[in-house]
């Protein structure tokens, strides 16, 4: 099994099974999914009870039985997940920047506060404190993230290349933490590259396909918020992202369905 906290686990079990099921699963549908992947159910419980708190999941009951809901702000953070996960492709340098130019006055810092833990967990590289940078396939991502949050009359959004007075590729290594980003690509490399191989020469049970693809999943939606699809020109040339993006996307189509097979058979038993 693979070692990742079970909260993280539940919220893709969440995302993935949850939503085409009116919003809802319940308790004893996750703590049967959760032992597959090695969570006991009093791990299951705590992880539940965090996320409870922090207003990722409402308590609701179906039929007498008890259960969560995602929480409205919750599924909207999976929607943008989503087009990031799945729909965000590397950019080239003709498809030029997104600028986002931020000023907060001093009596709303904690909005400004928000505005960069936002921008840098959705990839955003920093050229100063109030000037932050992307490849500009995530300007509507991005203008949609900035209003439903409320941060739009802060922000002013320009689209942008950049012309002078360095090579683009030295900025890129400035604005971003590549290495760290490197090391991130190679790690799920590592960790997920023997999976076909070992699908190959198993039984191809449903379970098991669940046992790798939630872990696979959970690992993986991290990482687009670190790389938002910079350019393979301003890159290193021993990039893992390449190699990683494409394990990804071949492991999600063997493994997808018969992992959603063996979790509704579970949810719906």
């Amino acid at each position: 099994m693979f070692d990742i906290a079970p909260r993280r686990l539940i919220l893709t079990l969440y995302g993935l099974y949850a939503r085409d099921e009116h919003n809802w699963l319940s308790v004893s549908a996750v703590v049967r999914l959760m032992s597959d992947l090695g969570v006991d159910s009093a791990g299951v419980r705590s992880s539940i009870s965090r996320l409870k708190r922090r207003g990722v999941l409402e308590s609701m009951k179906v039929d007498a039985s008890a259960g969560y809901s995602l929480s409205a702000s919750a599924l909207e953070v999976l929607r943008e997940g989503d087009v990031r996960i799945f729909g965000t492709k590397r950019a080239t340098e003709s498809d030029g920047l997104i600028i986002v130019v931020f000023s907060v006055p001093e009596s709303e810092r904690d909005r400004r506060h928000k505005l960069r833990t936002l921008l840098s967990g959705s990839g955003f590289g920093t050229v100063s404190p109030g000037v932050w940078v992307a490849p500009s396939v995530v300007f509507q991502e991005t203008i949609n993230m900035l209003t439903t949050r409320g941060l739009s009359p802060y922000v002013d959004v320009f689209r942008a290349s950049y012309e002078h007075f360095s090579v683009l590729e030295e900025r890129v290594r400035e604005w971003w933490d590549l290495e760290a980003m490197n090391t991130e690509y190679s790690t799920f490399i590592d960790n997920f590259g023997g999976v076909k191989a070992e699908w190959r020469k198993s039984s191809k049970s449903a379970q098991r396909a669940f046992e790798v693809y939630v872990p696979l999943l959970t690992e993986w939606r991290r990482l687009p918020y670190l790389d938002p699809g910079l350019p393979a020109s301003v890159l290193p040339k021993d990039w893992s992202g390449t190699k990683a993006t494409e394990l990804f996307a071949d492991l999600d189509a063997l493994l997808r369905q018969p992992a959603r097979s063996h979790a509704l058979e579970v949810i719906h038993t």
